[in-house]
């Protein structure tokens, strides 16, 4: 159990939590949510001790254990696996001391001591964590310097799970994951035996990983039970009594009020109207239910759609080094109305997918055509650096349309959603979401025809990203989309691309098939995780089946090209048939009748004929899934 009783906090002189308190029971999962800067991060480290309080006190029980990721990346030659496996102190010194202990008492005490902590078991449970968060076996024993710092965050996440503490904090930890990484980590969350406090604004890890919402609102916290959904159901229902108690709070002390106001200074109605004030003061006052308004974005209509396809690659290779393509055999259309979501680990080259549509990759070989005159917007985190540190946004928009007057300058500043306010503060001092949003708003300026976004969510809260929704399905053009938020996917695209094995390909089925896949993957990883040659076969099994699997996409498309093909060859007979059954036809033109005799003969024939093949494919298709 923890406990937060009367907490107040400031920071530079701000404060952001005042006299708030909680308690939550040991093993709830609690999503911590809250609109940016409103100091969930500020509690994390009054609940760690990093900081202290102005009033107030935070406790848990003085055994339990405290694990949040660390704020630095670790970058040494050390291998991932001896990174995590270090991150349970008490078993490092153990198996550190049984190969120097000589007293048999001692040595008896360690052994039974890495029994009780499962020690021996704890390489593999090791791999299986960073297997599940996209660390392949050979990547696992590389040494923590050759990896970027997104990379290295995962293996700071990976640390802090391993070492299975009683108190788990995460802040915002999705931000470093792909969507094949947050599915996993969802997943183990919801299975974590102990207490979870996790910062998130991803919806469906907050609908499915947590059992509760504790929401930091008006510098108070409030507990709810539920996922995210069921909490903004009660709060909207606890925000519409209240607003009913305070109208009729108001009503009532106005009656009490006019009645004082009246007859204060008679002498008859003195006593009447003095009990009425000490009424007045007993009643209280009812507060007011403030909604934080949340600027909208606004992405700009293209002035001419050209005709579909705007894209067409046909058998094309890309890449960074000449010979050494990324992936290849890619041939695909993009039509002028597609919402596309790109799925895969990352690595598999998504990003790298995004550059060659945008014109920023050449192909190696084969073919890509543009429409003319197409127009790309392209919108990726790590071009927050371009933006000009101490520009504003103003500065910023001005660049682009430097004979317009300033109202118009300020109006383009206002549709990326940046309040009045922080409009002439400098980039630097602005927030990660207020940076996004106008970023995307720079991406966007020249109306293209193609947005394409590469995870424009990490730094936007949840408020914020469903404003993003609204831009996307309130915008005309075609949109690719890069996210391991899958509530915006869900929200916004309707076609699913797979970029795995060196090439892009489509995704037959929807995201919750794509979860399962990933999840059921990730089970299969942990329940025989291991590390030595022996079990290289079924290493080797498993990444066949995985291959398998991915290989079943075509034959499920090949399945529904047959079922819509047997609908229309339906229809059309039902249709001749109709027509046969005429007897007028016969009559006036009997040539005519023997010709749709026999159109209607050759559509049962290529029915029967689609009808076995659907059969058989089918059959094929759930053994291979069985299989």
């Amino acid at each position: 159990m923890i406990t937060i009783t009367d907490l107040s906090a400031r920071i530079a002189g701000r404060l952001l939590l005042d006299h708030a308190s909680v308690t939550l029971p040991a093993g709830t999962k609690a999503g911590l949510v809250g609109r940016n800067g409103a100091g969930k991060s500020t509690l994390f480290k009054l609940i760690t001790g990093e900081m202290g309080s102005e009033t107030g006190s935070v406790s848990y029980p003085k055994s339990a254990k405290l694990g949040q990721v660390a704020q630095e990346a670790p970058g040494t030659e050390d291998s991932l696996l001896e990174i995590v496996l270090a991150a349970d102190k008490e078993r490092a010194a153990l198996m550190t001391e049984s190969e120097t202990a000589t007293d048999p008492h001692r040595i008896a005490e360690i052994q039974m001591r890495l029994v009780d902590i499962d020690a021996h078991s704890a390489e593999a449970r090791a791999a299986s964590i960073l297997a599940g968060l996209g660390f392949s076996q050979e990547a696992q024993l590389r040494p923590a310097s050759s990896f970027s710092g997104g990379w290295r965050m995962r293996v700071a996440l990976a640390s802090v799970l391993f070492a299975e503490p009683d108190l788990l904090l995460l802040d915002e930890p999705t931000n470093y994951l792909d969507l094949e990484g947050t599915l996993w980590l969802e997943d183990y969350v919801r299975r974590y035996p102990h207490t979870v406090i996790v910062i998130s604004h991803d919806r469906d890890m907050l609908n499915n990983a947590v059992n509760s919402i504790v929401h930091l609102d008006q510098k108070k916290l409030t507990f709810y039970r539920g996922g995210y959904d069921q909490f903004e159901r009660q709060k909207a229902e606890n925000d519409e009594l209240q607003m009913k108690a305070k109208a009729k709070n108001d009503a009532a002390r106005k009656h009490l009020q006019t009645f004082i106001d009246r007859f204060k200074a008679k002498a008859s109605k003195a006593k009447q109207a003095q009990s009425r004030v000490k009424a007045l003061e007993r009643m209280g006052t009812v507060a007011s239910v403030i909604e934080d308004h949340v600027q909208p974005i606004t992405f700009p209509e293209p002035e001419k759609q050209p005709a579909s396809p705007i894209i067409s690659v046909q058998n094309a290779a890309v890449g960074y080094e000449p010979g050494k393509p990324i992936l290849k055999n890619i041939t695909l259309r993009i039509d002028n109305d597609d919402r596309i979501a790109l799925l895969g680990s990352n690595g598999n080259g998504k990003s790298t997918f995004a550059k060659f549509i945008a014109g920023r990759l050449a192909p190696e070989s084969g073919e890509l055509r543009t429409a003319p005159s197409l127009k790309i917007g392209f919108f990726a985190q790590h071009q927050l650096d371009d933006l000009v540190p101490g520009d504003s946004a103003v500065e910023h928009v001005r660049r682009l349309m430097p004979a317009a007057p300033e109202a118009k300058v300020r109006a383009r500043v206002a549709q990326m959603g940046l309040a009045t306010e922080k409009m002439a503060t400098p980039a630097k001092d602005l927030s990660g979401g207020e940076k996004a949003r106008l970023l995307m708003g720079l991406a966007a300026f020249h109306a293209p025809n193609l947005l394409i976004l590469d995870e424009p969510t990490n730094h936007l809260d949840i408020d914020s990203r469903r404003a993003l929704i609204e831009a996307l399905n309130d915008y005309e053009g075609a949109v690719i989309l890069i996210s391991h938020d899958r509530h915006l996917i869900e929200a916004t695209v309707d076609r699913l691309w797979l970029v795995n094995n060196g090439t892009v390909q489509t995704f037959e089925g929807d995201l919750e098939e794509y979860r399962d896949l990933i999840v059921s993957s990730g089970k299969k990883k942990e329940e025989k995780p291991q590390l030595n040659d022996d079990a290289s076969s079924k290493v080797e099994q498993r990444k066949a089946n995985a291959e398998r699997r991915a290989s079943l996409a075509p034959l499920r498309k090949k399945i529904n090209d047959i079922e819509s093909l047997t609908a229309k060859l339906e229809k059309l007979i039902q249709g001749l048939d109709k027509e046969l059954a005429d007897p007028v036809l016969y009559e006036k033109a009997p040539a005519k009748a023997a010709l749709k005799a026999k159109e209607r003969g050759e559509a049962a024939a290529k029915l029967s004929a689609a009808e076995e093949q659907w059969l058989m494919l089918s059959s094929e298709y759930e053994e291979a899934m069985a299989g």
